[in-house]
């Protein structure tokens, strides 16, 4: 069952991020789908603040994968893949091996490349609402997903 959660600003982005982190486990797959400034990157962020990442983090669009260690004791692996033409230059980024060594992996733009990856993830669709609220609507995949996206605090 999906769940929506409704985000006034950029700021309800991120803490909408940040309560999702409580449930991460090392090998999770996230995948983000909106349109251009729909606020991919600014979830990213939210999250990432949340697993104690200490650097600055920024979109992925033009080096495709920035990885951040975490105080969860795994890799926040962010990957934009926007720029890819096919899905073989998935697998030439090794993101499930990554995933299988325990990273945890967002992918902005995911819903381009679901076929080229593991099929247990979180599918996060972004649109806008009010500006400069937007919508988040969660989609579980698999069976790990689908019962802990209840866990997800409100």
């Amino acid at each position: 069952m999906n769940r929506v959660i409704h985000c006034a600003d950029a700021a309800a982005t991120g803490v909408a991020a940040a309560s999702l982190a409580s449930v991460l486990r090392p090998g999770d797959l996230i995948l983000l789908q909106g349109d251009l400034g729909a606020g991919k990157t600014t979830f990213t962020q939210g999250l990432a603040r949340a697993l104690g990442v200490e650097s600055p983090v920024t979109s992925p669009t033009f080096v495709l994968m920035n990885v951040y260690p975490t105080r969860a004791g795994f890799d926040l692996v962010h990957v934009d893949v926007y720029r890819l033409d096919r899905l073989s230059e998935v697998a030439d980024l090794a993101l499930p091996e990554m995933l299988e060594d325990g990273a945890v992996a967002v992918v902005e733009w995911g819903d381009r490349v679901t076929a080229a990856l593991p099929g247990d993830h979180l599918m996060i669709r972004i649109t806008p609402g009010e500006q400069p609220g937007r919508t988040l609507t969660l989609e579980p995949s698999g069976a790990s997903w689908t019962r802990r996206l209840a866990q997800v605090p409100a």
